[in-house]
């Protein structure tokens, strides 16, 4: 089987769960492998002592785990990216330097929806900026829209005009199939229009009560999603970013079951 499954830090990191998982990165990793998953991708802020490529190395190493890709997380609201901006991605690609396999993808911390139109072009330059220095790193870049209201990339006009913003040659696309649906579209429709700058996948569920649930236990079709990524050839990451409610008190249960979840019913499921 050509996908990888790996999982998402967001899970441990969910409200006022967040402040007792604070540099306990080398956990995650260990629950990741336990779970059966392959890979894992921290947020770049909240990575602690291990954001040091040797002890990242050593943990993943010793877990069994790759890294699968690292999430930066700005708020790029200028027409240029800030001092700051520039060097917190930096740091990050200074890192990935040391895990060649692994991807940067692009993350805008939602702020609001004023200003949008003008908000939405500055999103676009920041990270075209972003991603042209880490491809000159030879690193891969990919962009992960998300979807709260105060978000600037959550609905389908949001998409358009993002994704066909961006420059192929620099950046790619992270369809969260949880975002897309809560943005009020067709998670495999919108995959499908853009299929050509797919190169990096997350996965969470989704009942609109208010919002995500467990995996597998939600209204995505996380099945005939994952059979169109067999079917087009997909060789890339699934990562799991599961925010279901139980995940603020059991982000370890919650991850366990996202891995027994895919072993035992989504991969028997599907036809290679």
């Amino acid at each position: 089987m050509k996908l990888k499954f790996g999982n998402e830090c967001y899970t441990w990191f969910m409200k006022e769960s967040g402040a007792f998982w604070q540099n306990k990165l080398d956990h995650m990793i260990r629950v990741t492998a336990q779970a059966g998953m392959q890979g894992i991708e921290p947020m770049h802020f909240w990575m602690g002592d291990l954001f040091d490529h040797g002890k990242l190395r050593e943990s993943l190493d010793k877990h069994g785990v790759e890294l699968a890709c690292i999430s930066l997380v700005l708020n790029w609201d200028n027409p240029e990216e800030t001092a700051e901006e520039i060097e917190e991605a930096n740091k990050v690609i200074e890192l990935l330097k040391h895990f060649p396999e692994a991807k940067l993808c692009s993350v805008q911390m939602p702020t609001g929806r004023h200003n949008l139109e003008e908000r939405r072009k500055n999103l676009v330059a920041n990270v075209n900026s972003v991603s042209r220095r880490a491809v000159d790193a030879g690193i891969e870049c990919s962009f992960h829209p998300n979807s709260p209201e105060s978000s600037t990339n959550r609905t389908e006009e949001d998409y358009k005009v993002i994704l066909e913003g961006l420059d192929p040659a620099l950046c790619g696309w992270t369809p969260d199939v949880g975002h897309i649906i809560n943005g009020e579209m067709d998670p495999l429709g919108k995959m499908k229009e853009y299929a050509s700058l797919i190169n990096h996948v997350h996965y969470k569920d989704w009942d609109g009560e208010p919002e995500f649930a467990l995996m597998g236990q939600g209204k995505v079709d996380l099945g005939g999603v994952t059979q169109w990524l067999v079917d087009e050839d997909y060789e890339g990451w699934i990562i799991c970013e599961d925010e279901a409610p139980s995940a603020v008190d059991d982000p370890d249960g919650v991850t366990i079951h996202d891995g027994k979840w895919i072993r035992e019913t989504l991969i028997p499921s599907l036809t290679f």
